[in-house]
């Protein structure tokens, strides 16, 4: 399966119109604001249309507002089932109409709708699987890696399925972990690789660049039309 913007049979691919994007956070939303950021930069041609929290007290909400962008907020608290609250989740992303879905610091599990298979990203802060799954997430992750000794982290890319922090891996960059290292100062190297990794997959996708097969993610080359 390539992975990149769908289209109605017949329909010829405008690479360069700016791929419609929705962004799913928990927290502060740095993740939200590094999109943003190389949208306004041209590095990104995306636009971010609705923001979708599970915390009604997301910091992320506020970069959205001053943003102006479409918000979101649905509580797990207030769906009786898993299944009503992936659903309450992805319904906006699908009325806005989006090419792809963007975890972005989104710390519940979702069922993905068959709607959006292949077309919802997540980006975690160690390489997957290692230091991965539930309750793996934030300042944990980092503390748990100079707990158990490991000498380099770094952040993964992957297509989101119905598992924590699993599903195929698009990229990953890697860091360095040094003698003298805190949570915090891995967290800050970690984090300059995620806000140079998480763009470059997107761009991927847009260039319908992603081939999914099983497991594996390939990344196709550079059509010549492209360049």
């Amino acid at each position: 399966m390539v992975c990149g913007r769908t289209l109605a049979t017949g329909q010829e691919p405008h690479m360069n119109a700016p791929l419609r994007l929705a962004v799913l956070l928990s927290g502060s939303g740095t993740t939200l604001q590094n999109l943003l950021d190389h949208i306004a930069r041209g590095t990104l041609a995306a636009e971010i249309v609705q923001v979708v929290s599970s915390k009604a007290d997301a910091y992320g909400l506020t970069r959205a507002a001053q943003a102006r962008i479409s918000r979101q907020i649905v509580e797990r608290k207030s769906c009786a089932t898993r299944e009503e609250f992936s659903e309450r989740i992805f319904a906006p992303c699908l009325a806005a109409d989006v090419d792809l879905v963007c975890m972005a610091g989104f710390l519940q599990l979702v069922f993905i709708p068959p709607a959006l298979t292949g077309r919802v990203m997540n980006i975690h802060p160690a390489l997957i699987p290692a230091f991965s799954g539930k309750g793996f997430h934030g300042r944990r992750v980092h503390e748990a890696v100079l707990a158990t000794g490991v000498k380099v982290t770094g952040c993964t890319v992957h297509f989101a399925d119905n598992e924590y922090d699993h599903g195929p891996i698009i990229l990953q960059r890697v860091v360095p972990v040094l003698d003298d290292d805190t949570p915090e100062t891995v967290a800050a190297r970690v984090f300059e690789q995620e806000c140079e990794a998480y763009p470059e997959a997107i761009r991927l996708f847009s260039a319908g660049r992603l081939r999914v097969e099983g497991r594996r993610v390939r990344i196709l080359p550079e059509s010549k039309e492209g360049r």
